[in-house]
């Protein structure tokens, strides 16, 4: 081997989808893309998907002569949790409910979880105990287990009231689960926050993946150690951080949807998206999300209709992609979805040659039994049938380019459509622009949504484009919306490469409707320690504090990358190159653009003549942190920030306190963003929290947001 590869690390990062497992191999001291590869994903393996994972990785490693001595980190992101839950591949699950006497009446019907309906005709099956936890002796806890055992249980589940206080009594479940050899989920490891119910509920939805999910591990471990891979393994998590294996056997639930946390994992840290709408586009799918200063919108998981506890993505899933087969009827077409060329197990028809369709015809057929029989293909004398896909359409009508993944000469997409449109009595390139309005018209109305639910300024409207399917609908999309899109580079792995890149994440939440600054700071304190353990680097650490007063709730985010890669960090960019990234942020000139501010660890921008007080933070990586209209800045220091705080003006003579919209705190590496807390007060103790045990001399830029006009909502 040469020996300068030999001196080099690397990560790899696999996104195992429903068709394709892709792998992106990461040079792990500045970030590019050594290599790149792609199997289909082993669904009917005896292993599983965890064949496809190792086949993958073998295949970029030797594609790119690298020895597997060389990777430092292997992650991958997962459909198993998804997929199990969708499938009804599920276990029975006994749940062990606990209260004391006092609470019992209320308690005993809030810890009973009836069968839950994942999809339609597949159903979760649960069977109930309920005990007194007064002076609980394990013998009561070993006839509950035995009886739950009776009825079917392959698994529990110990919910306790007020258990995220105390969790004595569940812990005794999962001993007696053990002696049982039952796997185990106790209500307090899946939050710590108030709510039986919904805990619970929680707790069986993880509990019930739990045996296909450790199999999925065992399996992925043993084939790794045979295959001689020594590199730590990580798994995707669904709201956009990273979890060990071992983590992932006892809360696989939190895995749900970590194929789109993938992929904008992948815009956050490959690309440097601060703001805007993520849309990613595959062969059967379309994710829609927002990414607001750098972090992208969290919420809980809802299963079958059913709220929980997991954190992940705020993604709107839709069925409409590049693979999406077309629907014609009454000479006009009807729909474009949500069945694909990958299900009918059809072939894209722009991918083949033009001359492959002469002579060629159009038939209708129906994909699966029920779906409806006038589905459109292409018939050909000697190459069997194709699909007209969104895809082919876009290259029909010349909205794509050779460096776009799902580009093919549109002489061949035009060939595949004459059948079709001379049929229906049109032009060809019409036919493909009513094929690519259509299927816009199922994605735009879910961008105007998250426009207004976000409450998105006009320069965060901006579509961030990923996936291999995405030049299929994004400039058609665009176009109707009058937005601006970019497509990510390196779009077609973007999942793999955000795995790769593993952004470490955690949260810790906590049921206090009113919390001190002491509070805080203790939240803080468990949350860089939470995330500390995961293996973060704490210089890379950025931590965020929100507190709704109106659920009772406060939460702290911590963000970092991961130590491995933080020895490896790219060169800090000078700040003539920062000025020329926030200029083209603006779409300005460099002479256009001030520096108005700056710390050890970003630039601070606005334009020279800009009324709205336009704003750009750019960090010393050289991506935009932060975009905002509205914005002031102040230098200051730990000493005097609230003071300055107080006396900064936002648009307006109402008093600071109550004219207050956000802010955001930069200081050394850090910056702190309260731009989601609606009170002055709550901004001040997570500011304060943040600042403890900082040198009182340490400058500080504040930056004051002020609110939108209407006119930009």
């Amino acid at each position: 081997m040469d020996e300068t590869l030999s001196t080099k690390s690397y990560r790899i990062g696999i996104d195992v989808g429903g068709t394709f497992t892709k792998a992106a191999l990461i040079d792990n001291m500045d970030g590019s893309v050594a290599g790149r590869s792609s199997v289909h994903t082993t669904h009917d393996h005896p292993d599983g998907v965890a064949a496809g994972v190792i086949q993958v990785f073998e295949r970029v490693l030797s594609d790119a002569g690298i020895d597997a001595r060389d990777v430092v980190l292997l992650a991958h992101s997962t459909t198993q949790a998804t997929n199990a839950l969708l499938e009804g591949d599920v276990a029975r699950v006994g749940i062990v409910g606990l209260s004391s006497a006092k609470a019992a009446k209320l308690a005993e019907v809030q810890v009973r979880i009836d069968g839950i309906e994942l999809a339609p005709g597949r159903v979760l099956q649960t069977s109930n105990q309920f005990l007194l936890s007064d002076g609980l002796d394990r013998k009561a806890v070993e006839d509950a287990v035995r009886a739950l055992r009776a009825d079917g249980a392959q698994v529990l589940v110990a919910s306790a009231a007020f258990g995220v206080d105390n969790t004595s009594t569940e812990e005794l479940v999962r001993k007696v689960g053990e002696d049982f050899d039952l796997p185990t989920t106790c209500g307090h490891e899946v939050t710590r926050l108030y709510g039986l119910t919904t805990r619970t509920r929680t707790a069986v939805i993880n509990a019930s993946i739990l045996p296909r999910m450790i199999a999925t591990a065992n399996l992925t471990e043993t084939s790794m150690k045979n295959a001689g891979i020594d590199a730590p393994l990580m798994i995707m998590r669904g709201d956009g951080g990273v979890m060990s294996i071992s983590e992932m056997r006892h809360r696989p639930a939190m895995t749900m949807l970590s194929g789109p946390a993938a992929s904008v994992a992948g815009s956050l840290m490959h690309v440097g998206m601060s703001d805007g709408i993520y849309f990613e586009v595959g062969g059967t799918s379309t994710n829609l999300g927002v990414v607001k200063a750098g972090r992208p919108v969290v919420t809980y998981a809802n299963v079958g209709g059913h709220d929980t506890f997991v954190s992940s993505l705020d993604v709107r899933v839709l069925g409409v992609a590049g693979g999406s087969l077309i629907r014609i009827s009454d000479n006009s077409v009807r729909e474009v979805g949500p069945r694909s060329a990958h299900i009918a197990g059809l072939r894209y028809a722009c991918f083949a040659p033009a001359e492959v369709f002469e002579n060629a015809r159009v038939v209708f057929f129906e994909p699966k039994p029920g779906d409806g029989d006038d589905f459109v293909a292409i018939e050909t004398e000697q190459h069997g049938r194709f699909a007209l896909t969104t895809t082919c359409a876009a290259n029909a009508a010349g909205l794509t380019s050779p460096e776009m993944h799902c580009y093919a000469p549109a002489e061949a997409a035009r060939a595949a459509f004459a059948p079709l449109a001379a049929k229906m009595g049109k032009d060809v390139v019409s036919l493909a622009k009513e094929v690519l309005a259509s299927a816009a018209g199922k994605v735009m109305p879910t961008i105007r949504s998250l426009i207004k639910d976000y409450q998105l300024e006009e320069e965060q409207q901006v579509l961030i484009g990923t996936g291999g399917g995405i030049g299929a609908l994004l400039p058609t999309v665009a176009e109707g919306l009058s937005l601006r899109f970019e497509i990510a580079k390196d779009a077609e792995i973007i999942s793999s490469i955000g795995a790769a890149l593993a952004m470490v994440r955690e949260v810790v939440e906590r049921a206090n409707p009113d919390p001190s600054s002491d509070d805080i700071v203790h939240l803080r304190t468990e949350a860089l320690e939470a995330i500390g353990k995961l293996g973060a680097d704490p210089k890379t650490v950025d931590i965020s504090v929100e507190i709704d007063r109106q659920t009772g709730r406060i939460r702290a985010i911590a963000t970092g990358a991961a130590a491995l890669r933080s020895s490896g960090d790219t060169e800090a960019v000078t700040e003539r190159q920062a000025r020329r990234v926030a200029a083209r942020s603006f779409r300005q000139g460099e002479d256009d653009v001030e520096l108005v501010a700056e710390t050890p660890g970003a630039f601070v921008y606005r334009p020279k003549a800009d009324f709205r007080h336009s704003l750009r933070i750019v960090d010393r990586r050289g991506n935009v942190r932060l975009q905002r209209s509205h914005a002031v800045v102040h230098q200051t220091n730990v000493e005097n920030w609230q003071n300055s705080f107080q006396s900064m003006n936002l648009f307006g003579p109402e008093d600071p306190i109550d004219a207050f919209f956000g802010a955001v705190l930069l200081y050394d590496t850090h910056l702190v963003d309260v731009t989601d807390e609606s009170l002055f007060s709550n901004a001040v103790m997570i500011v304060d929290s943040e600042l403890s045990g900082v040198p009182r001399q340490t400058p500080v830029v504040l930056i004051g947001l002020g609110r939108p006009t209407a006119a930009e909502h």
